[in-house]
């Protein structure tokens, strides 16, 4: 059945997913994605009156803001526009977001919750990583010592790309069962908490883990220059303010391939109405 979807906020994956959806036949209402030109432009209240409303991936960009590139949006002021019927689809809502909607009598789902999306999310993300790497490195991956902090889906992905390259992969984690796994694929394997003296070699760090779990004279042990990259949603580097770049690679997806990342939203938000 056809519905009215309304795309409001995110970057250019969101009006990339306004277009499948048209293209899918269905009427579209968009706001603040004006930069990429998307189908259905038009103002937020247009937009908020929609059957279905599809919130950004992450749905805040600040504490209590929508991620929207069109102006600051309080996310209270959003739910106030929406209706109980409505659905509301979004991605990682965060605790505050969940009770602002709550009070208002507003259901708001989580799409980035579903596994085939998350997995999705990952390998556009590992890829992403890789080409900024390579764009940014002045040598090649092949034989270059590469560090994956954390080994959840990104890490895994990360590691598998990295190493079809010809890297010298090491990934770490805390438990286990997971530096098992890492050994079984053919990894170097470390624990998350003990790199202490082992970071020496490394031309190239990237972080999944989002908290923090390198900085300060961990930081100093690595060369000088030693590419790090920051690919979770919390920073895992923490930084010296005099010491080397890192890299916050946030969105990869959205960024560097919105058209893939977009239609794997659209198929999580197909799935989600399916099960009504």
């Amino acid at each position: 059945m056809k519905k009215t979807f309304g795309v409001i906020g995110g970057d250019r994956r969101q009006a990339e997913l306004g277009r499948l959806l048209a293209g899918d036949g269905h009427f579209v209402r968009t706001y603040g994605l004006e930069r990429w030109k998307p189908v259905g432009a038009g103002t937020l209240d247009r937009a908020a009156a929609s059957d279905v409303v599809i919130l950004p991936l992450p749905l805040c960009r600040g504490d209590g803001v929508l991620n929207c590139e069109e102006g600051a949006v309080p996310t209270a002021d959003l739910f106030r526009r929406l209706q109980p019927g409505q659905r509301i689809l979004a991605g990682q809502v965060r605790p505050q977001q969940r009770r602002e909607a709550e009070a208002l009598g507003l259901t708001v789902e989580d799409y980035f919750l579903r596994e085939e999306l998350a997995v999705a999310n990952a390998a556009a993300t590992a890829e992403g990583a890789v080409q900024t790497a390579m764009e940014r490195l002045d040598r090649t991956l092949l034989g270059l010592d590469c560090l994956v902090l954390g080994f959840g889906r990104i890490g895994k992905l990360l590691s598998c790309r990295l190493h079809g390259l010809g890297a010298r992969v090491t990934a770490t984690a805390r438990r286990p069962e997971d530096l098992a796994w890492i050994r079984a694929y053919g990894y170097r394997a470390l624990e998350t908490g003990k790199l202490d003296g082992c970071l020496g070699a490394f031309g190239a760090v990237f972080n999944t883990v989002p908290f923090p779990v390198l900085g300060g004279p961990l930081l100093a042990q690595l060369p000088p220059d030693c590419l790090m990259m920051d690919l979770a949603s919390v920073r895992g580097i923490e930084a010296a303010e005099d010491g080397p770049e890192v890299l916050w690679a946030r969105s990869l997806p959205g960024r560097l391939s919105p058209r893939s990342a977009a239609a794997a939203v659209r198929d999580a938000v197909y799935y989600i109405l399916l099960e009504e």
